[in-house]
């Protein structure tokens, strides 16, 4: 059902794929990002960004159950980190590998951004995944 490509004439990623292919007729579910906020909207870990990932990806992760699929079932992602330095970046990228969802490997954009959405924000992750038949909500 999925395909991951690595390309052989670039560059090898590290931990992602250059493409990912899914065959037509597999449902999708394009998920809104998710963010370093706990069921009441109270921001988990403010000022450290390990610990709004490991937030970010429990969220993702219930995303991902409600539509009857899992990390193991995500295509691509967009890692957005609010800074300039590549050691924060590298220190989300760390959560992520580390939570399983980079394991197919996925494809994936690591960015650092000025700002997000909600007043003290680090870490959102966008996702599209594949649905297995039988995944429902």
């Amino acid at each position: 059902m999925i395909q991951r490509v690595t390309v052989p004439g670039l560059f090898p990623p590290p931990v992602y794929s250059h493409a990912t292919v899914v065959e037509a007729g597999t449902r999708l579910a394009f998920l809104a990002g998710s963010v370093p906020l706990d069921a009441e909207g109270k921001l988990v870990g403010a000022g450290d960004p390990v610990r709004h990932a490991e937030q970010v990806i429990a969220n993702l992760t219930e995303q991902l159950r409600a539509v009857g699929s899992g990390l193991e079932h995500v295509l691509s992602t967009d890692v957005y980190v609010v800074s300039t330095e590549t050691a924060a970046l590298s220190a989300v990228w760390d959560v992520v590998e580390a939570s399983g969802l980079s394991a197919g490997p996925h494809s994936s954009t690591l960015l650092g951004v000025a700002c997000l959405g909600y007043p003290g924000q680090l870490v959102e992750i966008t996702a599209t995944a594949a649905v297995p038949e039988g995944g429902r909500p």
